[in-house]
């Protein structure tokens, strides 16, 4: 059994993990097709406390190395849960702080940026739909991308309907390296095309 945080007991230090326990928490909500499939999974997050759309799940994700979001494998919650040394609810809800954390990590931030691409597109097809992409990067970047609004309003009216790879790891680039008012954009540099008319757009409008 664990022990809640709320009982002043250290979490982990007393309860080694249990690969065991871990198995019977993944059975929890996982169907007869051994996945954590959308049903379960509303009730994980309801049972740790997190909305589905929140950051903290996508973060989960990455550290379990889900292939599909919406849906764990019994492999995937395994690996991950071992690595995270969580065994039920409470251990998982005292790394929360810990998954933020990576957040705020440049290089993890990245990883977790690229990964989101591929965890999120439909696996037949290439690109993502740009209505995922939106929702995606509002989650990755809409709080730390000064431009974000602005950009997405440009996605909302432009005529693109997918977002490939190479434009998807680009924005997160130009986020970090473009300032707010644009003065420092390179037309000659390497961005994909989407960015340039971005910046196009966004000049008109600013001039207007």
């Amino acid at each position: 059994y664990c022990r809640s945080q709320a009982s002043g007991k250290v979490i982990g230090g007393e309860e080694h993990f249990s690969s065991k326990k871990c198995l019977a928490w993944f059975y929890e909500y996982a169907g007869p097709d051994e996945v954590v499939g959308p049903e379960g999974m509303e009730k994980f997050c309801e049972d740790i406390g997190v909305e589905p759309e929140n950051i903290i799940m996508l973060v989960l994700a990455w550290k379990l190395e889900a292939e599909s979001m919406g849906f764990f494998t019994k492999e995937e919650w395994l690996k991950g849960m071992t690595s995270l040394q969580c065994d039920c609810t409470e251990k998982l809800q005292s790394k929360f702080d810990f998954l933020r954390s990576q957040l705020n990590d440049i290089s993890s931030f990245k990883n977790i940026y690229r990964y989101a691409f591929d965890f999120a597109r439909e696996k037949d097809q290439r690109s993502l739909d740009i209505d995922t992409a939106k929702s995606m990067l509002a989650l990755l970047l809409g709080r730390t991308w000064p431009l974000f609004s602005v950009f997405y309003q440009y996605l909302e009216q432009s005529k693109y309907r997918v977002m490939n790879k190479d434009q998807w790891y680009n924005v997160l680039e130009f986020s970090r390296t473009v300032h707010a008012d644009l003065s420092n954009y390179d037309e000659d540099g390497a961005w994909p095309v989407l960015l340039d008319e971005f910046v196009e757009w966004q000049k008109v409008r600013q001039a207007s």
